[in-house]
């Protein structure tokens, strides 16, 4: 009894073996060119308008990829549902009006507008310019004004001194001058800028996520010099030369504006592959698969961005699923995740992150892919048809950088680019995917890109400019990472402080 007792001991742990040294090659080799090819031809097709957030176009997109990972024969992410929908807001523009002594200024070709703001018609007898507007610990451009229940004229920034002074302590704040106006009671602001006529299409349509605001700022203008001087006279240009001095400008003003809300939702795209003997452990595989949408008829089809990372997971969630129909798959449960609302601000990872469907201490790792099929113009060492930047792998665990070195070494031989690792890059890339949302959990990221090309987010990302031999190497790659992290032995350790 016994012996049948170890016997059968070492026979489950070398079945557990053989899982864990299944050689991937043969699942890698499923991840082809033309399937990618295929694929993005119709993510980034006409049809699908450019898939921006909460419209038409997105929810085909996702519809496409659940029917992907249905015929692949993974089991619905969300419970008994493919789809993870959150609440989206729109603000759509119903009217403006902007005048000053009887004279009739035109929106985006004399002033523009936050559609933020609030629904309001404002008429006054009086407008204050205060300057810059600005109160921190270098001063207030407020001291000795009484702006209480008033609309504020200020100038655009603030000067050079003082913003490089709060960029370089970190004190700077995008909506500063909102913040100090509504601190002194003012009820709207007026900001100064020198860019009009504007040709953009007056604006339309404001998306967001959360509606429900600790603070409604103040209602927010941007005006000509044009309208600057209709209200300040020849004052104008004498502020304008910095020479400031706050002024009460008697004028009969109104500003008007309206709005409607719509309540819209969008959703993530959740496929999951249930592992063997570590199921209850996970690894996220993710990607963004909304894009810009259509601007006045015209489509960003967003081929690279980030409709390579699409259908690189469609494609990596084919090869695990091979695998475990041939009863090779995975220790550890996969979640392939498709983000919508990527391009808005992170919305579709952040909802998951906040409600995620699987315990985040238990996610071993997000693999994150944000554009990998094309090649950086700016990239001038190396092997341009042969690299990929690897980002956030020296962020949260030591166990990360090596294993994916080693796995590189084995099986892909790229060149791993640590650029954006700079934790004095410009363009902070680390910050700007939907890894960042699990990363803020504690949960290890890896985050695959090839640098910012010339069609970025513009109409001419499209399927034809894609490198599909180099798609295929680098979701190959991520491929063999992700088979090596939901395998081994234990997860991957967090040890290295957010």
């Amino acid at each position: 009894m016994r012996f049948f007792f170890l016997f059968t001991l070492l026979c489950i742990s070398s079945l557990s073996q053989a899982q864990k040294i299944a050689d991937p090659r043969p699942f890698a080799n499923s991840i082809t060119e033309a399937d990618l090819k295929k694929h993005l031809y119709i993510v980034a097709s006409k049809e699908f308008a450019g898939r921006e957030t909460a419209t038409e176009g997105q929810r085909k997109a996702a519809a496409y990829i659940e029917t992907q990972f249905k015929s692949m024969g993974l089991q619905p992410g969300n419970h008994d549902s493919y789809q993870l929908n959150y609440p989206v807001f729109q603000d759509s523009l119903r009217g403006s009006s902007l005048e000053v002594d009887g004279h009739a200024f035109r929106l985006m070709e004399d002033y523009d507008l936050y559609m933020s703001n609030y629904t309001a018609t404002l008429l006054a007898s009086e407008i204050v310019f205060a300057g810059y507007g600005i109160t921190d610990s270098a001063g207030d451009d407020y001291k000795d004004l009484d702006v209480k229940g008033k609309i504020v004229l200020l100038l655009n920034s603030m000067s050079p001194d003082r913003l490089q002074a709060e960029i370089n302590n970190g004190t700077f704040k995008p909506y500063g001058k909102q913040d100090a106006a509504q601190r002194h009671g003012a009820v709207a602001i007026m900001v100064i800028q020198s860019d009009f006529p504007r040709k953009d299409i007056p604006p339309k349509e404001n998306m967001y996520v959360n509606p429900y605001r600790k603070v409604n700022r103040p209602n927010t203008f941007f005006v000509s010099e044009k309208i600057a001087r209709a209200i300040m006279g020849d004052d104008f240009d004498s502020a304008k030369n910095g020479h400031i001095q706050p002024k009460t400008y008697n004028v009969q003003a109104t500003l008007e504006f309206s709005k409607s809300l719509a309540r819209l939702q969008s959703s993530d795209v959740l496929g999951y592959l249930e592992g063997g003997d570590l199921k209850d452990e996970l690894l996220v595989v993710s990607a963004h698969y909304d894009h810009l949408g259509t601007r006045d008829t015209v489509i960003y089809y967003g081929a690279d961005d980030d409709g390579s990372g699409t259908v690189s997971i469609i494609e990596i969630a084919k090869a695990f699923a091979k695998a475990k129909a041939e009863g090779k798959g995975p220790r550890r449960s996969l979640l392939f995740l498709a983000n919508s609302g990527e391009e808005k601000g992170l919305w579709g990872s952040e909802y998951y992150a906040t409600h995620p469907v699987y315990p985040m201490d238990k996610t071993t790792a997000d693999l994150n892919i944000d554009m990998i099929g094309r090649i950086d113009p700016n990239r001038k060492k190396g092997d341009s048809t042969n690299y990929v930047y690897v980002v956030g792998d020296n962020k949260l665990s030591s166990e990360l950088k090596p294993l994916s070195e080693g796995i590189n070494r084995k099986y892909s031989r790229l060149e791993l680019d640590y650029k954006f690792n700079d934790s004095a890059d410009p363009q902070r890339i680390y910050y700007r995917s939907d890894h960042y949302n699990f990363a803020k959990k504690g949960v290890p990221i890896i985050f695959y890109f090839d640098g910012i090309h010339n069609d970025y987010h513009r109409p001419t990302d499209t399927p034809d400019k894609i490198n599909y031999d180099i798609l295929a190497k680098r979701a190959k790659f991520v491929f063999f990472t992700a088979w090596e992290m939901a395998n081994r032995d234990g997860m991957i350790k967090r040890d290295i402080p957010l």
